[in-house]
């Protein structure tokens, strides 16, 4: 099971105005809203309930002692996640408690329905917790019980009698059920005003459905439906209150917003209004029947039309008919005596028949006029009978979705077989089995439209709902339906474009937005979110004066304005949108011109501060630039004059070097010979042997070092002088063959692997000497830090890199950290003392490189290895 979605404010409102009680849970039976019918019922207020555990709000009632309401409300709510299918549960006795007296216990009776809602993946996403309130029915049925026994108890035949009574009471409250019943069902409008006010009492879903969802039901008419000021309607329902005298529209046209978006309808009702009065005989409210007579009266106007075209022959006829008029009258006259014979019988035969036929004929009017409302509808519309669901009933707008098939006479199965194996059957048999009405909305079908044919996708949009018969007992289904096919497919369209321009968009780095006339955001890419601090779908539906701030928006007021006025502008600005974040913008604003009004605006913003301050900072360092240029003109002269010491200074520097080094080697090896004599004279007697051994190698050392820095030095002189050598091209693979055969006895002393990967190399334009030194130096390098813990394997590359070729050598020695890697090409210096080794190699190395215009790069971790890369100008 998955996490729940989480239900939009908007959702949230629909759930909470609904006018029948609903509660609706998450998978884990947490509430998340509540219609305000169900907070009126259980004596709670949405705040304090919101997001608990249904069962802690509402516990059992600890007083009675067989008390199950919890189990079997948790039992009811956990099959319809579980098998994700309605569940209705019995009726069943579940006390309530106000807030304020949690131990004080109502009796309470309900019928409820669960109903489990899932996405398009079958996860349930809530539960929808519908109930009824049957407290009253219930008390009565015992009440009607105890009385009962009680009579016959205390009084005898005289009970009995109360019992009739009370019997009598009952079937007059089933009457009015039945009566409720049917004017929820009948297709008709039918509501009943209370007050002078006119405020709904009573709304059956016909008369809801002419404005959709929007609320009536205890709201005053005026207040309600609005758009009938100044129409016929209002002045008529005063008039019926005011005077008690009934009144019978006949095609009456009424402006309606069916939609709820500002459009008005232009159709044409029937409808009687008729004053309902209380039991003192005053007015107390009034009783209207209505329903649509638009299609007659088109088509009445469209006979009119016809009957003008007939009224010249009309009028030639009439001449004739006087005469057949003439020849009546002599009929008619010997026609008087017998009709004054059958006068007395017909009489007779009249006051027998006269409440038949009028009872009879108010059923045949009502059964008629119902079957013109249907077969008339433009909605489809079928009734299925019987538990086979035969087709009983089928207006042409059902039949055109199928015009080539026959359905009337045939079961569900026989008609259209593809059904077989479809959710369809078993949703209508639970309709005719439980009595609730089942809605389905955008639910896709394999169908054939005509006999034989093959089948194809159809999508409808549908309602199910039980035909009660006057028992109160189900015996049909009624079924309302619409082909939502193209539609859903033109949408799924645009949706699909929606979300590729929002892909597309959302990549984009410029500002793009939609306002609409009223300066709200429709619209926002991505983008607007590094400048604002929100996501972009947060800012649809706000004012752009707010998001901007108000600095902001006064500096493009004037061009919103044009904009909306239906001029297309390109402009750029500086925008203050808040402090600290000051942004100058080139923006475009497009009109969105729809039949002739402009609906709103497109919005192009391009971020051009980077542009503006760089801009800025080049006229700045322009003013700097001519104040520098007089003073550089001044000191150029002596620049020069100081670049030729330096360069001097710098020959004289190497040859110091050069020849200290030089004339130092003479004194040394003076030294070394002295100290050998002065060692040997020494008799044995003077010094224990052990301690002239270790001076003798204490001096020995110090000597070899003093002359390896001497020889260092010389190096470092002749590789400064050497830098000017002419590059010639090399072949790398030979510098590296005759380099390993040097490393040979190296590689095999460490037991190493070496692994080349030189056998097409670039060619590379260098000093032979000194591309052989780089390779040698990073090749024993490998070689004598590598890692006692691991055979050492060594892999070198090489490969072209733009206008590089770069030499990779790779190993899996000591290795070293970042810190390190500061020293590694430092004159003298060393990061690991235990191996023999000057930390000259490295400094010449790069110096080598540098010379010549490259780099050299280094990746190191200690315990893991290195790798060097050597990147050699082509």
């Amino acid at each position: 099971m998955t996490k729940p979605v989480s239900l939009s404010p908007e959702v949230l409102r629909a759930f909470e105005t609904l006018p029948d009680p609903y509660l609706i849970l998450s998978p884990e039976f947490t509430i998340l809203t509540a219609s305000k019918a169900y907070l009126e019922l259980s004596l709670r207020n949405l705040a304090d309930i919101q997001g608990k555990y249904v069962l802690d709000v509402f516990p059992d009632n600890p007083s009675v002692t067989d008390c199950k309401a919890t189990a079997m409300l948790k039992s009811s709510l956990q099959w319809a996640v579980e098998h994700k299918q309605v569940h209705t549960m019995p009726c069943q006795r579940y006390d309530l408690s106000p807030p304020n007296s949690p131990e004080v216990f109502t009796e309470k009776y309900w019928q409820a329905v669960n109903t489990p809602v899932a996405d398009t993946e079958g996860n349930i996403q809530y539960i929808i917790h519908k109930v009824e309130d049957i407290t009253a029915q219930e008390l009565a049925k015992k009440n009607e019980v105890n009385t009962k026994i009680q009579l016959e108890k205390l009084y005898g035949e005289q009970a009995q009698t109360q019992v009739q009574l009370i019997a009598a009471r009952a079937d007059a409250e089933l009457e009015r059920m039945k009566l409720y019943n049917l004017l929820m069902q009948t297709p008709a409008m039918f509501c009943i005003f209370e007050g002078p006010q006119h405020v709904f009492k009573f709304v059956n879903p016909p008369y809801q459905g002419l404005v959709g969802d929007r609320p009536l039901l205890g709201r005053p008419i005026a207040e309600a439906m609005p758009e009938l000021e100044g129409q016929s309607v209002l002045h008529l329902l005063d008039q019926v209150y005011s005077t008690g005298e009934s009144v019978y529209a006949f095609e009456t046209k009424v402006q309606l917003d069916h939609d709820n978006d500002g459009n008005l309808g232009n159709n044409y009702y029937n409808f009687t209004y008729q004053a309902v009065r209380n039991l003192d005989g005053d007015i107390d409210g009034i009783m209207v029947f209505a329903y649509e007579v638009t299609v007659q009266v088109n088509a009445r106007r469209e006979v009119e039309q016809r009957e003008q075209t007939l009224k010249t022959l009309n009028e030639q006829l009439e001449a004739a008919n006087r005469e057949i008029e003439a020849a009546y009258a002599e009929l008619s006259q010997t026609q008087q005596a017998l009709q004054q014979l059958n006068k007395e019988l017909e009489e007779r035969i009249a006051t027998r028949t006269r409440e038949l036929e009028r009872s009879k004929a108010t059923t045949e009017l009502q059964r008629n006029r119902l079957h013109m409302l249907f077969m008339d509808a433009p909605i489809p519309f079928l009734i299925l009978d019987g538990p086979e669901h035969v087709f009983q009933l089928v207006n042409p707008s059902f039949q055109k979705i199928f015009p080539g098939r026959d359905l009337v006479g045939k079961t569900l199965l026989e008609a259209l077989p593809e059904l077989e194996g479809t959710p369809i059957p078993n949703i209508l048999h639970n309709v005719y089995t439980k009595g609730e009405t089942y809605e389905g909305n955008e639910f896709p079908l394999m169908l054939a439209r005509h006999e034989g044919a093959e089948p194809e996708e159809i999508i409808f949009t549908f309602t199910y709902q039980p035909r009660i018969d006057e028992e109160g007992k189900v015996d049909g289904v009624l079924v309302y339906v619409q082909d939502v096919t193209e539609q859903v497919k033109a949408r799924q369209v645009v949706e699909q474009s929606a979300q590729q321009l929002q892909l597309i968009t959302d990549s984009l780095p410029v500002l793009i937005g939609y306002l609409d006339k009223d300066e709200k955001y429709r619209f926002a890419n991505k983008a607007y979110e590094a400048w604002f601090p929100m996501k972009s779908e947060d800012l649809i539906g706000r004012p752009v004066r707010e998001i901007v701030g108000e600095k902001a928006y006064q500096g493009v007021k004037q061009y919103i304005d044009r904009a909306l006025a239906g001029e297309r502008l390109d402009f750029k600005s500086k925008m203050p949108y808040r402090e600290n974040f000051i942004k100058y913008i080139n923006t475009s604003y497009v009109p969105d011109i729809r039949e002739g009004k402009v609906a709103g605006f497109y919005t192009l913003v391009n971020d051009i501060t980077e542009q503006v301050q760089n801009l800025l900072q080049i006229e700045e360092r322009e003013k700097e630039a001519q104040a520098l240029t007089k003073k550089l003109a001044a000191t150029n002269e002596e620049l020069i004059a100081a670049n030729e010491q330096l360069l001097r200074t710098n020959l004289d520097l190497d040859n110091f070097i050069y020849t200290a080094s030089h004339d130092l080697k003479a004194p040394i090896y003076n030294i070394e010979g002295l100290v050998q004599v002065l060692l040997e004279s020494v008799t044995t007697n003077a010094l224990p042997v052990e301690e002239t051994e270790r001076v003798r190698t204490m001096i020995e050392g110090s000597i070899s070092r003093f002359k390896n820095t001497i020889e260092h030095l010389t190096e470092i002189v002749k590789l400064q002088k050497e830098n000017s050598q002419e590059a010639v091209e090399i072949d790398l693979a030979e510098v590296i063959h005759d380099v390993v055969l040097d490393l040979n006895p190296q590689l095999e002393a460490a037991n190493a692997s070496l692994t080349l990967d030189v056998h097409s190399p670039p060619p590379i334009r260098f000093s032979h000497k000194n591309l052989r030194s780089i390779v040698y130096n990073l090749l024993s390098n490998a070689i004598k830090y590598s890692s006692p813990e691991r055979t050492p394997e060594i892999a070198l590359t090489c490969y072209p890199d733009g206008e590089f070729n770069v030499i990779t050598v790779s190993d899996n020695g000591l290795g070293f950290n970042k810190a390190g890697s500061q020293k590694l090409f430092s004159m003298f210096g060393r990061l690991h003392d235990h191996v023999e080794g000057s930390g000259i190699g490295l400094y010449m190395v790069k110096k080598i490189i540098e010379n010549a215009a490259g780099r050299i790069e280094v990746e190191s971790e200690p315990g893991v290895g290195s790798t060097f890369k050597v990147y050699l100008k082509n």
